[in-house]
């Protein structure tokens, strides 16, 4: 099975985006929040075994899908946001700040076709099951 590349390090000449950010923006907090390992573990299964490009790393795809959701994007939008936006970038998993993108365009169809294909079907669903609810595995409840 590939694992997914992360080629991500600290840069000696550039700094790092927690220490050029605003650590109280929304994104910021939603990112400190998320259980990125739960995240990994459940989507590390779309990967797929054999030759080619090693696939790229779930928190970068699934900070990306998640605010391409959230702010209702197309892909071309979300793209010009990532670039744009060190927030953005620090909630996709980014050590330091980017000017190009670190996959191609194409990349999120493809995710979104695994993530599809690999979801289990809603006619499968009793009535009596609870909907499913991403909120329950990814954001663990706030301290009293």
């Amino acid at each position: 099975m590939s694992t997914p590349k992360d080629k991500r390090q600290k840069d000696l000449f550039r700094p790092t985006l927690d220490s050029i950010i605003d650590l109280k923006h929304p994104l910021v907090l939603l990112a400190q929040r998320i259980d990125w390992t739960v995240l990994e573990r459940r989507l590390g299964s779309v990967y797929r075994p054999g030759p080619g490009q090693p696939p790229l790393p779930v928190w970068l795809i699934a900070g990306l899908m998640i605010l391409k959701h959230m702010e209702s994007l197309s892909d071309e939008a979300l793209c010009a946001r990532f670039l744009d936006s060190p927030d953005v970038q620090f909630f996709s998993g980014e050590v330091s700040f980017r000017h190009d993108l670190p996959f191609d365009r194409s990349s999120l169809t493809r995710w979104r076709t695994r993530l599809e294909l690999s979801r289990p079907r809603i006619s499968s669903r009793s009535p009596s099951t609870p909907r499913f609810s991403p909120r329950r595995w990814l954001i663990p409840p706030m301290p009293a």
